[in-house]
């Protein structure tokens, strides 16, 4: 159940905390005080989509929150937060919106995203806006409608397996598929890459080891002089010694006193160390400037080389490691396409079995869609009749068609409005009432399958008047008595059978419009009752009127 709903600069609401009751509660206002204010504060709270328009004008964020008790630790979605309700059984969502577009989300405290947000916030309370009957108009919904009825998710789950694995079939086929001329085309293209990139003769890591290579070469005389230098300072030529000549001489002249003390033999041991690694640099220095044999022509080819992997490149990768993987995509291609009629002839084969599969499946989904059809329409007729539409005949009508994602059905709500007439589809004779109470019935029927404690109801009196207004108003009351019910509207009779009633009431205050909640007590609901029957002049027979329309509703109420 929501308890608590405070809002913080939302449109012309700066600040407001509503305290909902258990039961029924009513919103009622003028035209334009923020009653739907109320509702996209809702929804926002509960992860719904939002706009930076939604912030109060001056301000540089909105933010909205929800306290929600007698919630189910086990609540769907809520794992996923990381959060649970506390040992009360409540949990607070909380969403701050800034006028930078970022959102921050909360759940007793802990950050959340606003999928997450939303995934919870569908478990907990459910929206019908003032707009919703119209979807009933759209007869692709009409399936959803039912498998949510009937909670067909295993059958329908098979189902779709099924042709998920028809379609992957099928799209396979598609690319297996192309006319001759299409065909001798990519082979030969598929040839001609396959025998450029095999002639190259790729080997993985050769760019970088050529790369360095044409360095060296490119640089042969430099390197010469640089080894032919160090090897001279290092061992010397024909008329001088070089350093590790000069090493040794250092070292025999220690050699007979290094035994007078100790840190004299720590120095000829330093010095006989420094002969041991000079004497390697030295050799290394002179292995080095023998092996290095520079050539004019294998620079050529090293340069070659690196001209035909950067022409390669630009066309088959940015690697030869990539150009070997398109070399390896290439040669399946064409090995597909040469086998191409051998593969279709086998996945002709298994798509027969796969269709079967798919026939199967949707068999059994029509099968339960249908027994809950049966169930879904004796629900609604009866909802309907407690609707003051006792000559409306409600069905669902099943067509068949080629197999889709969503089954193998055509499904379709027809209803007859008049006694004698036939059933034809909803969107073509249905008035906005009939509409209204329509998803109403539907919503009832389908909130009793679900675990949802709070329903909200956008002015689902739209089109709505008299006696049938009377009926919507006591159906909302019944349901009230085992789900918390938020309603705005602007039809006495309901506003008379709720158990609690808010009015949203829109002034000025230092040149800024502001919108306050109000829970009114008795005599301010006879007013405002008044005021909704009568407009701006509120007569003594108005409020009389009023009192004696809340007593019926209470009345009622106790009966329930």
């Amino acid at each position: 159940m929501l308890e608590l709903l405070h809002i913080e600069n939302i449109a012309v609401i700066e600040e407001a905390d509503i305290r909902f009751c258990p039961g029924f509660n009513a919103l009622t206002g003028e035209t334009g005080a923020g009653k739907s204010i109320v509702i996209d504060a809702m929804g926002a709270v509960l992860g719904g989509r939002t706009s930076r328009d939604l912030i109060r004008t001056g301000a540089e964020k909105a933010f909205v929150s929800a306290d929600f008790s007698g919630v189910a630790a086990d609540l769907a979605g809520l794992a996923d937060t990381g959060t649970a309700p506390d040992e009360n059984g409540h949990l607070l969502l909380q969403r701050e919106i800034g006028a930078d577009g970022k959102n921050l989300c909360r759940a007793n405290g802990r950050p959340i995203t606003v999928a997450q947000l939303r995934r919870v916030g569908e478990e907990l309370l459910n929206i019908h806006g003032q707009h919703d009957g119209a979807q009933l108009l759209d007869e692709e919904r009409h399936g959803a409608y039912l498998d949510r009825f009937g909670r067909t998710e295993e059958p329908l789950c098979a189902y779709r397996t099924a042709y998920d694995a028809m379609a992957e079939l099928l799209e396979r086929m598609k690319a297996l598929q192309m006319n001759e001329a299409e065909k001798a085309r990519r082979v030969d293209s598929l040839k001609f890459q396959i025998s450029e990139l095999e002639r190259a003769e790729l080997v993985p890591g050769e760019e970088e080891e050529l790369t360095q290579r044409r360095n060296l070469l490119r640089n042969g005389e430099k390197y010469l002089s640089a080894l032919s230098g160090a090897d001279y300072c290092l061992n010397g030529g024909e008329d001088s010694g070089g350093a590790l000549a000069a090493i040794r001489d250092a070292e025999e002249a220690l050699a007979g006193i290094r035994t007078l003390g100790d840190d004299l033999a720590e120095l000829y041991q330093r010095l006989e160390t420094a002969c041991c690694e000079v004497y390697d640099l030295a050799e290394t220095v002179r292995d080095k400037r023998a092996e290095f044999d520079f050539s004019p022509a294998e620079l050529d080819a090293v340069e070659g080389r690196c001209d035909l992997l950067y022409r390669l490149k630009k066309k088959y990768g940015a690697t030869v490691e990539e150009m070997l993987e398109y070399l390896g995509r290439c040669r399946e291609e064409l090995d597909a396409i040469e086998t191409a009629d051998d593969t279709l002839a086998r996945l002709e084969r298994m798509l027969v079995k796969a269709k079967e599969a798919v026939m199967m499946a949707g068999r059994e989904l029509t099968k339960a869609r249908k027994t809950a059809a049966s169930v879904l329409e004796q629900r609604i007729q009866k909802e309907l009749r407690d609707l003051d539409m006792n000559k409306v005949r409600f069905a669902i009508e099943f067509s068949e068609k080629a197999p889709a994602p969503d089954g193998c059905d055509t499904i379709r709500f027809l209803m007859s409005a008049n006694v004698g007439e036939d059933l034809r589809p909803i969107a073509k004779i249905a008035s906005g009432g009939e509409l209204a109470r329509i998803m109403l019935a539907l919503k009832n029927v389908l909130a009793e399958q679900e675990a949802v404690g709070t329903l909200v109801f956008d002015e689902v009196d739209t089109g709505v008047s008299g006696r049938a207004a009377q009926k919507v108003a006591e159906k909302l009351a019944q349901v009230s008595r085992h789900k918390q019910v938020l309603c705005v509207t602007h039809l006495p009779q309901l506003a008379a059978m709720a158990d609690t009633h808010f009015s949203v009431e829109k002034g000025e205050r230092k040149g800024r419009t502001f919108t306050q909640v109000v829970q009114l007590d008795r005599q301010r609901r006879k007013a405002e009752l008044a005021r909704i029957t009568g407009g701006t002049k509120v007569t003594d027979a108005l409020l009389q009127s009023a009192g004696e329309l809340l007593d019926e509703a209470e009345a009622y109420r106790r009966g329930l």
